[in-house]
């Protein structure tokens, strides 16, 4: 099944996530490789694509597990989450109706 996973970052969190983006981005890298990762990408803090300094306040990122509680140990083992990007995460099934 699908699982959206909805992440909101700690306050002034860009240089936290400059150092742990290689880790984090390797690992979306893996389940897209596996044909498990629909969308995945940060919120800017402003409304531009190159937010600068401005950072971001979270992310969002849909992909496939065989349970919500394998979706939920994925999330909680993010290099984000270990590092103290993200401040939490919303873990929830996801029906997939357009694409």
């Amino acid at each position: 099944m699908w699982y959206s996973f909805v992440c909101h970052d700690v306050e002034d969190s860009l240089e936290k996530r400059t150092k742990a983006r290689p880790a984090h981005i390797a690992r979306l890298e893996a389940l897209r490789d596996q044909g498990r990762l629909l969308v995945a990408g940060p919120s800017p803090a402003i409304d531009s694509n190159e937010p600068g300094s401005a950072g971001y306040t979270g992310s969002i990122v849909i992909a496939e597990f065989a349970s919500l509680e394998e979706a939920q140990d994925w999330a909680n083992d993010d290099p984000y989450v270990l590092s103290g990007v993200y401040r939490d995460i919303s873990v929830k099934p996801f029906k997939l109706v357009l694409q």
